[in-house]
C-alpha cells in the first residue's frame, strides 16, 4: 500500500508545509476540514464535464490529507475525535468523487452501475479493517488503499477529459477500478478470517 510508504517519501517536502500550516495557527481539523472542501469542489466540477480540471482540484484535496496528521503529531494535538474526522472526511471526499462522475455517466447504464460498484468497493475496504481491528485482527492490506484508489480513479478521470477521449479511456478505468478494489475486500475478507479465532 502507498498511503505508508508514500507519506514516508513526501516527509521531507511536507514538513516545511506542515510547520507553515502551524505557524498559521492552523489547527489539523482545519486542514481536514479544507480538503474536503476542495475535494468537493473538484468533484463538483467532474459533474459538469470538466474531468481535467475537477481531477486536479479533487487531488489537490485529496493531498491535503497527508497533512492533518502531521500537523496534529507537531502540535500535540492528535487525538481519537482527530482521527475519526479524519476518516469521515476521506470518506465523503470518495463518495462525493464517484457521485459526480455517475451523475456525469448517468445515461450509459454500464459505466453508471460500474461507479457504484466501485463507490462500493471503496468504502467496504476501509470497514473490513474497521471490523477487523475492533475484534483485535490485523484489517491492512490489499491491492487498492486510499492512496491507490484516488491515484487511480482522479489520473484515469483527468485522462479520459483530455482530446475527448471520454468512455474510450473511463470504460477500462471503471472496470480494472471494479476488479482491483473488489479483489482487495476479497483480500482484506480473507486475512481477517484467518485471524478470527473459530
Amino acid at each position: 500500500m502507498l498511503d505508508l510508504r508514500g507519506r514516508n517519501w513526501l516527509a521531507p517536502f511536507l514538513d516545511p508545509v506542515v510547520a507553515g500550516l502551524s505557524r498559521a495557527r492552523l489547527t489539523p481539523s482545519m486542514v481536514t476540514a479544507f480538503g474536503l472542501a476542495v475535494t468537493i469542489a473538484g468533484a463538483v466540477l467532474i459533474a459538469n464535464g470538466l474531468y481535467v480540471l475537477g481531477a486536479g482540484i479533487a487531488g489537490a484535496g485529496a493531498l491535503l490529507d497527508a497533512l492533518d496528521g502531521p500537523l496534529a503529531r507537531l502540535q500535540g494535538t492528535a487525538s481519537i475525535r482527530g482521527a475519526f474526522i479524519d476518516t469521515m472526511s476521506d470518506r465523503f471526499g470518495e463518495v462525493a468523487i464517484w457521485a459526480g462522475l455517475a451523475f456525469t455517466l448517468r445515461d450509459n447504464g454500464t459505466a453508471l452501475m460500474l461507479c457504484l460498484l466501485s463507490l462500493a468497493f471503496s468504502l467496504l475496504t476501509p470497514y473490513v479493517r474497521a471490523k477487523a481491528e475492533s475484534w483485535g485482527a490485523e484489517g491492512r492490506g490489499g491491492w487498492m488503499g486510499r492512496a491507490e484508489r484516488m491515484i487511480f480513479a482522479l489520473v484515469g478521470i483527468g485522462v479520459s477529459g483530455l482530446g475527448g477521449l471520454g468512455l474510450k479511456v473511463l470504460m477500462p478505468v471503471l472496470w480494472v477500478f471494479v476488479v482491483l478494489s473488489g479483489f482487495t475486500v476479497a483480500q482484506r475478507i480473507r486475512r481477517t478470517w484467518q485471524q478470527l479465532t473459530p
